[in-house]
């Protein structure tokens, strides 16, 4: 498993990830709302800022990069170094074995 880029990791424990990480601020559902965060469903081959009815800052909007799991691993280890200006409150995953099971389970649930 790399330490520098995504290798496949384990969907259940990225799934408890989620759970305590990533779910006070957003859904994954096709159809669920937005909450602090945009809903995730659809997430992978996404430019960034596309979610529709969620108020992106300007940063997030003109990043325009697309979600993969390699853009995915390196803005989940530190977001706001990513997208400086983004309003996202999350201090990020340092392990990449946590960044690659968060990936693996959200490249799974979001489809």
């Amino acid at each position: 498993m790399g330490k520098d880029s995504f290798s496949d990791g384990d969907d259940k424990k990225g799934a408890n990830l989620f759970k305590t990480r990533c779910a006070q601020c957003h859904t994954l559902g096709e159809g669920e709302g937005n909450k602090i965060g945009p809903n995730l469903h659809g997430l992978f081959g996404r430019k960034t800022g596309q979610v529709e009815g969620f108020s992106y800052t300007d940063a997030n909007k003109d990043k325009a990069i697309t979600w993969k799991e390699d853009t995915l691993f390196e803005y989940l280890e530190n977001p706001k170094k990513y997208i400086p200006g983004t309003k996202m409150a999350f201090g990020g995953l340092k392990k990449a074995k946590d960044r690659n099971d968060l990936i693996t389970h959200l490249r799974n649930a979001t489809k």
